[in-house]
């Protein structure tokens, strides 16, 4: 056994059958030791300790048990990386009466040298001491005798005891082996399930994929079962693969269900165990799926209500929804801004209306499943009235409604409705024919021009004929020009529909007219036509040649001078009454002339500095705005003329002189008259009020002592007395009012009278006029009739002027009407104005003396009681036109008179000189 290689043994029983043990054992043999490694110490041949022989007889009767054992399990682990050589157990149980059978003679060998050695030794050591005793060879042979019996009882009993032992645990573990197979065989056939799958991660390698789905799944059976994508929708797809990151990078267990392409559920699980990560994918069935389907369902129309609803958040449209009762469940931020709540669910707890009771009933009246409310309801947002094109559909679970504010679009819509309406009207009035068709070729719009030109028949255009029918029927009437292609020239005319820029052409018509004809492609499809008729403007131009000519003969004998300048300064034309003016030939105003030239040939009849120095910078001036001027200049021969500078197109400037000598002449002579008839007037005016003034005092004072007569404390007086006192205090105050109304119409006529306003009570301004004509009422036998609110309130006027002007139109109307009849004051208020009207039932008024009614001393009216100076009107007038009121008067003969005046009240009060 010198130089020997190692042996190795290995057992290997399962885990859950057999102790936890493991037996490795190697026999080294050497020239000196035997070592047993097996945790034991190895140490030197020499002294044979007590305990080593039975240890050595049962290794070898367990290397013997175990060979003869078919198959057993490792159940010691591998170390990390380690892998089990394939093939190992299933070689040992193939030949198990060969390894054994070898086993036995190695382990035989093996005992035996292991007792020798020691024995040897120790009959060697003993021999020493007892060498008397026996001889070296004696002790020897026995020993080695002894020896051999010795191991051989020995091994024999120990192996029969082993193979007792190892028959039992054999045939435990076989039992074992026999429950574990047939769970695997369990396991394996419900994993073969074509029903399920598994799928098994085991740190970084490679997935392990057990089981199969159904075919109808459309899941791959390779290595494309882990690309989800392939087979699963992109929603499910996507779930499952966060969900398996989250299972193999956090240990996160999930349990979901998944739809695959084909429309059938799968439930995915997720689950970590022994350190592994696996999912299980199993097909569903009948209630499973169903119930699955329904869960996916769920979440589809979850996912969906609530992209429904952040849709509605986002756009600016007020959109509800309501119960059955019509209450409120959910509105968005739209509707909550509508109603002004600082929340959608503010506004929904509170229960704020969008819109009105009267359109929340028409709704709920009218509204159905089948045919949704759809109509535009005015409402109030934010202040202001809006309208909205509202649309509610009617719900099992109640009804959800949604709302366009149309204002703008209405507006917007109108605008339109309107600009093409003046568009078609401006086209309408237009001379130039226009035809406008659609983006389908046919006639949409023409106007009255266009009828004129081509003489068609208005129920053919109203027929929206095609723009080839249009131009077949214009050639079959023989207005179109003779071409010698027709179908060419047709299609050439009809490709501006495919053309960019406007196409245009000249038609020469048969009955000798030129048209210059423009086609305009629309960017939405169709064009226009127009037909500019050049027949008319060559005509236009014949007409403004001839009439140029006739301007020019005109120009040359006009009794005015007129010459024309350029911008450069230089004479276009002149006419001989110009060059007669200003004393020049017709050499030196001829055409080209410059102006500065021609001032200095027209010098010595005008040299000042307003003359042609004025006229050059005028005319060569380089201002943006050329300004026009006017003026008079006198000659030094004595003429007088009236010049102007008047702008004309093309930058030119006209010059007019007219010869104002003898109109001049006059107007001195007039101006002379009109200032001694201003003076005279003056000198009228200081004589009146002067006289006036010194009737008054000597009136006053008879007025006075009539009055002082009548006392009776001068003494009775009889009856003839009494009659004259009266006559001359009825004559003197006549007389007094006369010299008054003088008066104050020269004021007015001087310009110094002034009003003083105040704040008047109209009703008793209405009182006091009342009582202060009394008498005279009463004298003319009329009564006085006040027709006015209960109400009349203030004036800011002149109480006295307001007091004379009703008196005057009173005491006017009393002197006109018949006895026995009734004069009416009826007043009003017009806003601040004080409107007031007198009438009576008097002769009237013709209407050509009505023009005449308010001039001073105009009696034309003869019929009435009493005569006058025919100042009344004219100083009502006067005092009407100081507050700046207006006074109107209206009157029929036989008929009456009404006189309407209109007092305005100002601001604040302020003294008006008369003007």
């Amino acid at each position: 056994m010198t130089n020997a290689s190692p042996l190795f043994f290995g057992t290997h029983l399962p885990a859950d059958s057999l102790p936890k043990y493991c037996f490795n054992t190697r026999f080294v043999a050497t020239d000196v030791s035997v070592c047993f490694e097996n945790g034991m110490s190895c140490r030197d041949g020499g002294t044979l300790r007590d305990g080593d022989i039975p240890r050595m007889s049962e290794m070898m009767h367990s290397l013997v048990e175990q060979a003869e054992d078919g198959v057993h399990a490792d159940p010691c682990p591998l170390r990390s990386g380690e892998r089990k050589p394939a093939g190992t157990s299933r070689a040992v149980a193939e030949k198990p009466g060969l390894l054994a059978h070898v086993a036995r003679i190695f382990a035989a060998g093996t005992a035996m040298t292991s007792i020798a050695q020691p024995v040897l030794a120790q009959v060697e050591a003993e021999a020493v001491t007892s060498a008397h005793l026996f001889t070296s060879s004696q002790v020897v042979g026995l020993s080695v005798v002894i020896g051999v019996i010795s191991a051989a009882l020995l091994s024999t009993l120990w192996v029969v005891r082993q193979r007792g032992n190892m028959e039992s645990e054999s045939r435990e573990i076989r039992s074992a082996l026999s429950d574990a197979q047939q769970r695997i065989s369990q396991y394996q056939a419900l994993i073969a399930d074509k029903n399920r799958r598994i799928v098994i991660w085991d740190g970084n390698e490679r997935p392990e994929l057990i089981g199969q789905l159904p075919p109808e799944t459309g899941a791959p059976q390779d290595n494309e079962f882990l690309a989800f994508g392939l087979w699963l929708k992109s929603r499910s797809a996507s779930e499952l693969e966060r969900a398996i990151d989250r299972l193999r990078g956090a240990a996160h267990s999930f349990d979901m269900v998944v739809e695959t392409h084909r429309e059938e559920i799968l439930e995915a699980q997720g689950r970590v165990s022994g350190g592994r990560a696996f999912v299980r994918f199993v097909a569903l069935n009948n209630l499973r799926a169903e119930l699955a389907e329904l869960k996916i369902e769920r979440d589809r129309l979850l996912s969906s209500i609530s992209a429904f609803q952040s849709m509605l958040d986002a756009i600016d449209l007020p959109a509800w929804q309501r119960d059955t009762e019509g209450r409120l469940t959910w509105v968005n931020h739209a509707y909550g801004d509508a109603v002004e709540a600082p929340t959608p669910d503010q506004a929904v707890n509170e229960g704020r209306e969008f819109l009105t009771t009267v359109a929340r009933e028409r709704i709920r009246a009218t509204a159905t499943a089948e045919s949704p409310f759809h109509d535009k309801i005015s409402t109030v947002v934010r202040g202001n009235r809006t309208f909205f094109d509202v649309v509610d559909v009617k719900v099992p679970s109640g009804s959800a409604g949604i709302a366009v504010d149309v204002s703008g679009i209405e507006t917007v819509r109108a605008e339109l409705e309107r600009t093409l309406k003046s568009h078609a009207e401006t086209l309408d009035h237009l001379a130039t024919p226009v035809a406008i068709f659609d983006g389908d070729r046919r006639l949409q719009f023409y106007n009255q021009a266009f009828v004129s030109l081509w003489e068609l028949d208005i129920a053919f255009l109203e027929s929206r004929p095609d723009n080839a029918e249009l131009l077949e029927r214009l050639r079959a009437a023989k207005k179109l020009p003779d071409q010698l292609n027709w179908k060419s020239w047709k299609e050439t005319a009809l490709s501006v529909y495919r053309a960019i820029d406007t196409q245009s052409d000249l038609w020469h018509l048969p009955n000798g007219q030129t048209l210059r004809v423009f086609a305009t492609a629309h960017p939405q499809g169709g064009a226009t036509w127009v037909f500019e008729n050049l027949t008319e403007q060559v005509d236009l131009e014949t007409r403004y040649n001839t009439l140029l000519k006739v301007q020019g003969e005109t120009i040359d004998h006009l009794s005015e001078g007129v010459a024309v300048f350029g911008p450069d300064g230089r004479m276009r034309l002149s006419n001989p009454a110009f060059r007669a003016l200003w004393g020049i030939t017709e050499a030196e105003a001829k055409p080209g002339t410059h102006i500065r030239a021609l001032g200095e040939a027209c010098s010595q009849s005008y040299d000042r500095p307003d003359g042609w120095r004025t006229f050059a910078e005028l005319i060569t001036s380089f201002d943006d705005e050329r300004r026009s001027s006017q003026g008079t200049l006198e000659l030094f021969s004595g003429l007088v003329l009236d010049y102007a500078v008047i702008p004309l197109p093309n930058a030119q400037t006209m010059l007019t002189f007219v010869n104002m000598t003898d109109s001049v002449r006059a107007e001195r002579a007039l101006t002379e008259k009109n200032e001694a008839l201003r003076k005279a007037d003056e000198l009228k005016n200081d004589f009146v009020q002067h006289v006036s003034y010194e009737l008054r005092s000597p009136l006053t004072n008879i007025i006075g002592f009539t009055d002082l007569l009548r006392t009776p404390g001068l003494g009775p007086l009889n009856d003839r007395q009494a009659e004259y006192i009266d006559h001359i205090s009825t004559s003197s105050s006549v007389l007094l009012t006369l010299v008054n109304d003088i008066l104050d119409l020269a004021t007015v006529d001087a310009g110094i009278m002034r009003l003083s306003y105040s704040s008047i009570d109209l009703g008793d301004l209405l009182d006091d006029v009342s009582m202060q004509i009394a008498d005279r009422l009463q004298e003319s036998g009329v009564t006085l009739e006040i027709t006015a609110p209960a109400h009349l309130g203030s004036i800011v006027a002149d109480p006295q002027r307001l007091k004379q002007i009703l008196v005057k139109l009173l005491s006017n109307a009393a002197n006109f009407s018949p006895e026995g009849s009734s004069i009416s004051l009826e007043c009003r208020r017009e806003g601040m104005d004080f409107v007031f009207s007198v009438s009576d039932r008097g002769p009237g008024i013709s209407q050509d003396m009505i023009a005449n009614v308010f001039d001073r001393f105009a009696t034309g009216a003869k019929s009435g009681k009493r005569g006058g100076a025919g100042l009344g009107l004219s100083i009502v007038d006067s005092f009407v036109s100081l507050h700046h009121g207006t006074v109107t008067i209206d009157s029929q003969p036989g008929k009456g008179t009404i006189v309407t005046c209109r007092i305005p009240s100002v601001d604040l009060p302020t003294s008006v000189a008369a003007e």
